[in-house]
């Protein structure tokens, strides 16, 4: 059994699984205090575009299997789940979101999976006051100077993909960066913190070119990222458009020139999409991993039956969080945002997802992450294992030491 089985074992699940079921009964009672008899989640992200592999319509199979597990202990408390496509759009996120609160009575949103929807939901939650657990969102601004008592973040964000990466490349000798990235808040927030981890290990900085969502013709993009010379070229995007670059650096020959092609961001989906055969030693940083032990894959058994295909990391955190609000609000047996958020910060975060994670001042969840890599062909010993784990994260080196944060809701020493 490798270290991270160990950790992560059947003990500690029953274990949890007993505490939660002892607060379930202690909180049965309360139920009926649920403002309209019920807790609504809406699921709020990329259901047709360039980002609906890695969340979509998983993030919301994701969010019912929650469900299934929450009704498990509270099988009393009535739970809808409600869902819409923002379509990559700012304006459609937002207006989605404010109606959810203020006509359909949603409780909590979860996912968001596009950091200029994330940032306009933001200002939704500080305004309204309700709870958002953030799932595929980049940008370290949500959690940094734009950070809400109400916005969590749950799973990952560029500062956790790009530092522990960069360190060790430029530790290499691999200290010259060209980036090809993606022209909205997420990509440009990568690049930023890609360009300071640089310069704090001792990197420069070649250039960097920004795309729009969805383009499909990259080669103008490879052929500067070539022409600068760099040692690495790091990829900036997500989805179908890291997809379909890396297939176009394989076509144009483009590792020919020595030049190691670095995903600062890639999902397991996007490993399925562009296959092995391209994907092969690409190496990232994941916050969850569905092989990594029996619970996940117990999980990922569930989830495949449903949606066909493996959850990524981004959908295992949709879990987590919808999970993680709906017992906080029945254990206290009300939806009254002040009174469930207190819950869920004084609760440490115990299922498949995170071990012994909590969220901090700045509405980080603080967990581990894993430094994968892409299996080579032939490797691969059962259908969506397409990682190696090269080594685990403590969460105690992933994130930004919080006495750096921007974060005006963290005090200053």
């Amino acid at each position: 059994m490798d270290d991270h089985d160990s950790k992560r074992g059947p003990n500690r699940a029953a274990a949890v699984c007993l505490a939660l079921t002892m607060s379930a009964v202690m909180a049965l009672p309360a139920a009926a205090e649920m403002s309209d008899g019920a807790l609504k989640i809406g699921i709020v992200n990329d259901q047709s575009g360039p980002l609906s592999d890695l969340a979509g319509l998983g993030s919301v199979v994701a969010a019912e299997l929650a469900v299934e597990d929450f009704h498990e202990l509270y099988p009393d408390v009535t739970v809808e789940i409600l869902s819409a496509d923002h379509q990559n759009k700012a304006d459609i996120g937002a207006q989605i979101v404010r109606r959810w609160f203020d006509v359909d009575g949603v409780d909590m949103v979860a996912d968001a999976s596009n950091s200029a929807v994330a940032l306009a939901v933001q200002s939704l939650a500080r305004e309204e006051n309700k709870i958002v657990g953030y799932a595929a969102v980049g940008t370290t601004e949500i959690n940094g100077a734009q950070c809400a008592p109400t916005g969590l973040s749950w799973l990952h964000d560029n500062y956790n993909l790009v530092s522990g990466p960069v360190r060790e490349l430029v530790g290499a000798g691999m200290d010259n960066w060209f980036f090809i990235a993606a022209d909205y808040a997420f990509g440009h927030n990568m690049v930023a913190e890609s360009e300071a981890a640089l310069a704090a290990a001792g990197g420069t900085k070649a250039g960097a070119i920004f795309h729009p969502l969805g383009v499909s013709d990259y080669a103008a993009f490879l052929l500067q990222a070539q022409a600068s010379g760099a040692d690495v070229v790091a990829f900036a995007n997500a989805g179908e458009q890291l997809v379909t670059a890396m297939k176009q650096w394989n076509e144009f020959g483009m590792g020919a020139a020595g030049q190691t092609p670095v995903a600062e961001l890639m999902f397991l989906t996007d490993v399925h999409s562009m296959g092995l055969e391209t994907a092969q030693g690409l190496t990232t940083v994941t916050a969850w991993y569905w092989d990594l032990d029996d619970e996940t894959r117990a999980f990922a058994a569930r989830f495949m039956d449903k949606h066909g295909r493996a959850p990524t990391a981004p959908q295992a955190s949709v879990y987590s969080a919808v999970l993680h609000y709906l017992t906080s609000a029945a254990a206290i047996g009300t939806d009254e945002t002040d009174a469930v958020l207190a819950k869920m910060i004084a609760t440490p975060v115990n299922d498949m997802f995170a071990q012994n994670a909590s969220i901090r001042a700045d509405g980080k969840l603080v967990h581990d992450f894993y430094l994968v890599r892409a299996k080579k062909p032939g490797g691969l010993e059962k259908p969506w294992a397409y990682y190696d784990v090269v080594k685990t994260i403590p969460a105690a080196e992933a994130y930004l030491p919080l006495s750096q944060s921007l974060c005006p809701l963290v005090p200053k020493s």
